[in-house]
């Protein structure tokens, strides 16, 4: 297996026209250096990943990791799991990101249950899952389709699961907003970015990643259900979300889940 990466540098010299950002071909080649540069506290989170299962996944119950670009999340869990406390499903649109994360699954983690799929988390049949990951992928959704998203994830949550949910996200107030992008910026900037990347690249994320702010995270996770949501992380406009399913909610309040 090929498992080279580069160096991100996809806006690192001048173009006539900033196209809109996809998650294509060149986009895989140096995702690992790109979201380690653009991410702060990507590590963090995805170290916890196996902490957090380790309270709350059943052991043996599925695992979703929607958006799951190179598997990372998979990687996370395996090497904190042993093989039969989980079974993972990996799920992302990109063609190019899931090749890749097939590759690099069965070659890491050859003994755990790990599976990719292609789809699209919106209407993608979801089985039942202990836990859910949706680790810096709803922010690329349109805004009006995210409420019946975690509407959904909620249903195929068995009672006393958890969804872990990360995103880029926006303050409430305009001066703080500024201040948090201004300092995000600087982020990018010690970690090797010039000036002109981090234009392009803001111009081409324009209308494709949409952030909320956490007060509208919340309200939404409350409206699917939520009982309990916390935001357990946060560095500059990057935060982390932990939602739980009461074990006290019945099954009959909400649509079963479709087996995949």
């Amino acid at each position: 297996m090929s498992d080279a990466s580069y160096r991100d540098a996809i806006f690192s010299t001048p173009l006539d026209r900033v196209a809109r950002f996809s998650f294509d071909e060149r986009v895989v080649a140096c995702f690992p250096d790109m979201i380690r540069r653009s991410v702060p506290g990507y590590g963090q989170i995805l170290g916890m990943l196996g902490l957090i299962a380790r309270r709350h996944l059943r052991h043996g119950a599925r695992v979703y990791d929607l958006g799951c670009s190179l598997g990372a999340g998979g990687l996370a869990l395996a090497g904190q799991l042993s093989p039969a406390a989980f079974r993972y499903v990996g799920v992302d649109l990109s063609p190019a990101m899931v090749a890749r994360a097939r590759e690099t699954l069965a070659a890491e983690c050859p003994d755990h249950a790990m599976e990719v799929i292609e789809g699209d988390i919106r209407s993608l049949k979801y089985a039942p899952a202990s836990m859910i990951v949706l680790n810096f992928t709803l922010q690329f959704l349109p805004p009006a389709d995210r409420k019946a998203v975690i509407e959904r994830l909620f249903a195929a949550l068995e009672p006393g699961g958890v969804l872990v949910l990360s995103e880029k996200i926006r303050a409430e107030g305009e001066e703080e907003n500024a201040w948090l992008v201004e300092r995000y910026h600087d982020f990018k900037r010690a970690n090797g970015y010039s000036d002109l990347e981090i234009s392009q690249k803001r111009t081409a994320l324009e209308n494709v990643l949409v952030p909320d702010t956490l007060a509208e995270h919340h309200a939404r996770l409350g409206q699917a259900g939520f009982t309990r949501a916390h935001t357990w992380f946060q560095l500059l406009n990057f935060a982390s979300l932990v939602a739980f399913k009461d074990e006290a909610f019945k099954e009959a309040d909400a649509p079963a889940p479709q087996e995949a």
